[in-house]
């Protein structure tokens, strides 16, 4: 069946329940008027009916591959993603000096429920490259945030978080991945992270991926853990992607219902250590990387919702459309 994503209720309850027409009234979006809150809205409704959810069933049956050490997203999906940064979706709660649109986040977590109903495979996606442009814009120097944030507001370039290690699981503290301090003031990162949600595809020109790692001289546990960034390709003199870093995908999970989602091992410094520029301040990372896992929080969060309203509307045009007894008057089978 198709998905008919719920506007009208989704306004009411973000309207109405939410409170924002009471934040609207008090002037903290001056160039946000109700209409244009419904305007926003059904055209994100159009989006993830005729763009996103046609990738849905199709992803998910073929899954992603890995082809010359990198991962091949299915089919569609990179035609889909670029009518999505096209639309400028990927901006909508980013800066407007980095060409963002500045819009509430309850607007967009609104949206993400759509997104997600239509395909949470798609949806996780930007989901992280939202996060990590917050993280950044929250505690990058301005060198960084000059080179990256930008590409990271637009969607054009996409962000990953790198927390997971295989003998750490949750244990953030436990982590053995490790940063070198290199004489030109970047770093090299060495090791390896599991469970890296888009760590690898290739809709986008390059990844940035933000890791957790220790320096040499940490202190143990959760206060010795330093944030850094490591692109996929270090980006040349005019900010295009250059050079392949030393970051490379270990291999792929498989997930119940989100296969078309790269859930990746990374692997980063096998040849030399991967280029790495610190965020925040050395032995802070895990105080900077909280804004973005507080930001995956809220998408998980309504990730749930979004795939509860899929399937609410599957199960309901199934018992619509199952037929079970005999009509009255009929004889019975035997």
């Amino acid at each position: 069946m198709s998905f008919r994503p719920p506007v009208s209720a989704i306004s009411f309850a973000l309207r109405k329940v939410a409170g924002l027409d009471d934040i609207l009234a008090e002037g903290r979006f001056p160039e946000l008027a109700g209409d244009d809150v419904e305007a926003v809205l059904a055209e994100a409704g159009r989006f993830a009916a005729e763009v996103i959810a046609p990738l849905d069933a199709g992803g998910d049956r073929s899954g992603v591959r890995i082809e010359n050490g990198g991962v091949v997203m299915p089919e569609g999906f990179r035609a889909a993603y670029a009518k999505w940064v096209e639309a400028g979706w990927n901006g909508l709660t980013g800066p407007t000096e980095r060409g963002g649109q500045g819009l509430p986040l309850m607007l967009n977590m609104a949206l993400f429920d759509m997104w997600n109903a239509a395909s949470p495979s798609f949806a996780i996606g930007p989901a992280l490259t939202i996060g990590a442009a917050e993280a950044l814009g929250a505690h990058g120097d301005d060198a960084l945030k000059d080179l990256y944030l930008d590409k990271l507001v637009s969607g054009a370039w996409t962000g990953t978080m790198n927390l997971t290690e295989p003998q750490a699981g949750s244990d953030l503290g436990a982590l053995r991945a490790r940063a070198e301090r290199a004489e030109d003031g970047s770093y090299r990162i060495f090791g390896s992270k599991i469970f890296i949600t888009y760590g690898d595809h290739d809709l986008a020109d390059n990844i940035v991926h933000l890791v957790l790692a220790r320096l040499p001289d940490a202190p143990a546990g959760t206060r010795g853990i330093s944030l850094f960034l490591v692109p996929k390709y270090i980006p040349d003199a005019d900010g295009r992607p250059g050079i392949a870093n030393d970051v490379k995908v270990g291999g792929t999970e498989h997930k119940l219902g989100i296969h078309a989602s790269p859930t990746c091992t990374m692997v980063f410094g096998e040849a030399g250590g991967a280029v790495g520029w610190l965020v925040g301040a050395e032995h802070r990372g895990l105080a900077a990387m909280f804004t973005m896992m507080n930001n995956a929080r809220l998408s998980v969060a309504i990730q749930g919702v979004g795939v509860a309203e899929r399937a609410t509307q599957r199960a309901l045009a199934y018992a619509q459309d199952r037929r079970q007894g005999r009509a009255p008057g009929r004889p019975a089978r035997r």
